[in-house]
């Protein structure tokens, strides 16, 4: 088998035909260059028992032999190879071997137009043009008109001439459509990409896709199913896509197909599975692999709100793969607007987004699995270790039929990754802001998402901590991602590919490199940008961004050509909702889990849970603890009648507002402190009747032990009736259940003052407010029974009804008359067992009408809501 010698820039490797060679600018790679244009993986050489071949691997600027673009091909001696560019890309010069020329260690080669060899990290990097994903060289020169003068305004520094690049790559071919590797009218599949790889149909034939190696098309990726889908060939020549019960789900133009269905397929359709594209063109399957090197551009996006005010005026940019983009601006310029238009969460009322040349808003049940958001808040659980977390998120986030052995796998690939390893067994709350941060971005890695937003993500850290996460940003662009980031702090903008500033009223003031932003707004500082929106927020800082040269170089071809449209032969995305990663059983599983190991790390609340029902319980000891009856005290001997016991309403009183009290308590703050997390969640196939069932299975059973134990304390050392309406001889429990159920409904209470609320500051009063109510409608304060109206509405207060069926086991129409008239009883009071079960199921009804109000409330919070 002969051995082939490859030569570089003055380096010579010498090939073995028992192994593969992979070449890009991975580190880990066997020969790895240093030139931007050279993708991370970009092509492997091996030896296939006959003959030498160079395969690409979906490179996004190409391998060329002969000026030609290849994707797979046999090679020898005398030829060459260009990666990157036809002409000036760096080649590889392919001859015999030649004894004593091997190199055993990875070489970063230096191709025309690459960095020196040995630059440290991103700080060296080619320019943004040379980054730029454009299949030939731009012009040496580019004229551009001049930049329009500034009107003079009191104070107003007069701009000076930016100084530009000699060279820049076009936008037009940055941005425009093309046809990638496919017959005349085929649609656009990752912008100007050639197919990963190929793959013949016959007719008759059935090819299956999934993670599993037996089937016929093997996609490694964790968000695909082991069997996913299958393809048809009929005899009559026409092919169609078979769901198989996928997790997440198979798409046709970014449609869902419905779970098990089947979807007859077009000359135009494209299929998405996982991070995998295919596309039939004749009688072959074109696979495109998103490898995350794609490519991002917003188009004439506008908001507006009621009443016709527009949040965001005509925002437009444009950026290649593998970039980092930081948006800043003062406060009501519109950034988190923009935030949430550019993920698809809120889309814009006019304009597009395109990833890779796809409409997100139309596409979005598809690629919203592509793209990770950040947000502002930490999107963990700080109570749980960092694995801990991680481990919940992967089993809800992947699906069912992933096994625990390839979870770990790839949480311990983006804890390394991240350097988070060290810290994988720690609290997310003992971690400093920067890697809290950091954690937060792990947890969205964990299915290698293309795109990544993150939202204020320095937002309180020291400027030490501010460097580390924007290096960490950095990181992940130079990695294979697009990454943009909404900050505040303009310390560490030089990591920035681009910048985008916005400004007051949510219009472009400038978009472009951030080495040249100060010089285009004429100060020397970005106090003095700020401080200039302020003082003349009337003045048209988009009208003169336009007339600029700089909106000439960087953004005014964004628009030369509107994405392509595709036929969809499926239904409206609202008639099909996305598919879930999980079971509806299998999330709440996870759900329950993760709250009960929540609840259990945090001692504090565990020592309240027991410690608040004991004393509320142990106040009502104090009345009239001597005699402790909680039945008649004696008959009047002149007239026969029993004596009132006061003691009796008095201790349910006080022992029904201590179960409100505690109930509410336990969950008025659930919902909103976990709003965040519930939102992202949310986004990415969390069923919301499972996550708020989980808050109700242990809340529920946290707050009815906590009313049997005061029911217990209240109740054990009292003087009870022998014998209950319901229980018989039970007295004691069947006096504790109607605290039990009135705890149960007032944590269903709290959960919907947590799902109404904005802010947890103002889950206090409301919690105050309700627990006072309940005192009032108790019925043991005055006559409700009738009272014209305040009675009717007592009906709607839980402690009413709990009070009503332990009054009806205590025989409260008979210890505790009306005094005002004794002839008329409450109905609800009444010592029988069907005004108890009355009273009860009235009970359980008003929990359950306050778990729909929830449910309801909680749909404000999801994107296809937000989006609407």
């Amino acid at each position: 088998m002969p051995e082939l010698v490859l030569e570089s820039n003055g380096r010579t490797w010498t090939l073995d035909p028992s192994r593969p060679y992979t070449l890009g600018r991975d580190p880990q790679g066997d020969i790895v260059f240093d030139d931007a244009r050279v993708s991370w993986r970009h092509a492997t050489v091996s030896f296939n028992g006959r003959s030498w071949v160079v395969e690409d691997h979906g490179s996004t600027n190409g391998t060329f032999v002969q000026g030609q673009r290849i994707q797979h091909m046999e090679i020898g001696p005398g030829s060459a190879l260009h990666l990157g560019n036809a002409t000036d890309g760096p080649r590889l010069n392919l001859s015999g071997a030649v004894a004593g020329r091997q190199q055993q260690a990875p070489y970063a080669a230096q191709g025309a137009g690459a960095q020196a060899a040995g630059a440290p990290g991103w700080a060296q990097q080619a320019p943004p043009a040379q980054q730029a994903a454009v299949p030939q060289q731009a012009p040496a020169q580019q004229a551009v008109p001049q930049q329009a003068p500034a009107p003079q305004q009191p104070g107003w520094q007069q701009p000076q001439a930016a100084a530009f690049p000699q060279q820049q790559a076009a936008p037009a071919d940055q941005y425009a459509q093309k046809t990638p590797g496919g017959g005349a009218g085929a649609p656009p599949v990752y912008g100007d990409r050639s197919p990963t790889t190929f793959h013949q149909f016959s007719i008759g034939r059935v090819m299956r896709i999934g993670r599993a190696l037996e089937n016929e098309l093997v996609v490694s990726d964790l968000q695909v199913s082991r069997h996913h889908a299958e393809f048809h060939s009929t005899p009559d020549g026409r092919f169609e896509i078979r769901d198989l019960g996928s997790h997440n789900g198979t798409y046709v133009n970014g449609h869902p197909v419905p779970k098990g269905g089947s979807v007859q397929l077009g000359p135009n359709d494209i299929v998405g599975v996982g991070h995998s594209t295919f596309r039939i063109v004749g009688d072959r399957l074109e696979e495109f692999v998103d490898t995350g090197e794609v490519s991002f551009s917003a188009r004439h996006l506008t908001v507006t709100v009621d009443g016709g005010k527009q949040i965001l005026k005509d925002v437009s940019f444009g950026v290649p793969e593998k970039s980092l983009i930081a948006v800043i601006g003062p406060s009501g310029s519109g950034k988190s607007t923009l935030l949430k238009a550019l993920t698809g969460y809120r889309p814009a009322n006019q304009g597009e987004v395109l990833y890779d040349n796809r409409n997100l808003y139309k596409q979005f049940a598809e690629l919203r699995q592509r793209i990770g958001l950040v947000p502002q808040d930490d999107i963990l659980h700080k109570e749980l270790t960092v694995k801990k977390a991680l481990k919940y998120a992967a089993k809800l986030r992947f699906p069912a039929d992933t096994t625990a052995a390839e979870r770990d796998a790839r949480i311990d690939e983006v804890l390394r990754e991240l350097k988070l390893d060290v810290h994988k067994d720690k609290k997310v709350t003992s971690l400093s802001g920067g890697q809290r941060k950091r954690v937060s971005v792990a947890l969205e890695l964990l299915t290698k998402p293309s795109l990544i937003f993150l939202d204020e993500p320095t937002s309180g850290l020291d400027p030490g901590m501010d460097r580390d996460v924007m290096q960490l940003l950095r990181g992940l662009a130079d990695d294979g991602r697009t990454v943009l980031v909404v900050t505040h702090s303009v310390a560490e903008l030089a990591l920035c590919d681009k910048l985008l500033v916005m400004a007051p009223g949510g219009a472009v003031a400038y978009f472009g490199p951030p080495e040249e932003a100060l010089n285009f707004f004429g100060y020397d500082s970005w106090a003095d940008v700020f401080s200039a929106f302020e003082n003349y927020r009337d003045y048209d800082w988009s009208g003169r961004w336009k007339g600029s040269q700089h909106y000439q170089m960087y953004a005014a071809d964004i628009d030369a050509a509107a994405p392509q449209s595709v036929s969809a032969h499926m239904p409206p995305p609202q008639a099909i909702k996305p598919p879930k990663p999980q079971a509806w059983g299998s999330q709440l599983m996870t759900l329950i889990r993760r709250y009960v190991s929540v609840i259990v790390s945090d001692k504090g609340f565990l020592a309240l849970t027991v410690i608040l029902p004991a004393v509320l319980g142990s106040v009502s000891l104090l009345i009239d603890h001597k005699r402790g009856l909680l039945v008649n005290e004696a008959v009047n001997p002149r007239t026969g009648a029993h004596i009132p016991n006061g003691t009796a309403t008095t201790v349910l009183l006080i022992l029904a507002v201590g179960a409100c009290f505690a109930g509410a308590a336990n969950s008025v703050r659930e919902l909103i402190k976990e709003r965040v997390i519930y939102e992202r969640e949310r986004a990415t196939g969390l069923s919301r009747s499972a996550y708020l069932m989980s808050k109700v299975v242990v809340l529920g059973a946290v707050t009815v032990l906590q009313g049997l134990l005061v029911g217990v304390i209240g109740f054990s050392s009292r003087e009870i009736p022998d014998q209950g309406v319901v229980l018989g001889g039970s007295t004691l429990f069947e006096l504790c259940v109607p605290i039990m159920a009135l705890g149960f409904t007032s944590m269903m209470v709290g959960l919907v003052i947590s799902s109404l609320v904005k802010t947890a500051e103002k889950t206090m009063p409301l919690l105050v407010m309700f627990a006072i109510i309940q005192v009032v409608f108790t019925g043991c304060l005055f006559t409700l029974h009738g009272t014209l109206g305040v009675n009717e509405f007592s009906y709607l207060m839980p402690s009413r009804w709990a009070v009503a069926a332990a009054g009806a086991t205590l025989d409260f129409n008979n210890i505790a008359p009306n005094t005002d008239n004794p002839s008329s009883t409450d109905p609800l009071w009444n010592h029988t067992g069907g005004a108890w079960t009355l009273d009860m199921v009235a009970l359980i009804v008003l929990g359950v009408i306050c778990g729909f109000f929830v449910a309801r409330f909680l749909r404000r919070h999801e994107p296809e809501v937000m989006r609407k």
